[in-house]
């Protein structure tokens, strides 16, 4: 497994309309083959600081799931990116375990 933490910083006093948009991506993650954990978190001090925290089977997931097309009730890109007030940081992790992640044999 794969993870990664993307912080995201909105334009001042944007931070629950990035909030927003990123819980919708979410949702059309629902069913996504290979993503485990898609979770949308504001940092409680700064809310125009917006965390997702992804888990994925593999690399090939991840890309899969980026490289497919919007779908016609989601965000766009495009949507993220304007309420953005600098580029996202990226941190790649290890994915070592943990409640509610399936083990080596498939169970949760």
């Amino acid at each position: 497994m794969i993870g990664r933490l993307m912080t995201m910083t909105a334009h001042p006093g944007r931070g629950g309309e990035l909030a927003a948009v990123l819980l919708r991506v979410a949702e059309t993650l629902h069913g996504c083959p290979g993503c485990e954990i898609y979770l949308i978190s504001q940092n409680a001090a700064d809310p125009d600081t917006v965390h997702v925290t992804e888990v994925w089977l593999d690399e090939a997931s991840a890309q899969t799931a980026l490289a497919a097309p919007s779908r016609a009730d989601g965000p766009d890109p495009a949507n993220v990116l304007a309420l953005l007030s600098s580029p996202p940081h990226r941190t790649d992790l290890t994915v070592l375990g943990g409640v509610g992640l399936p083990t080596a044999d498939g169970q949760p």
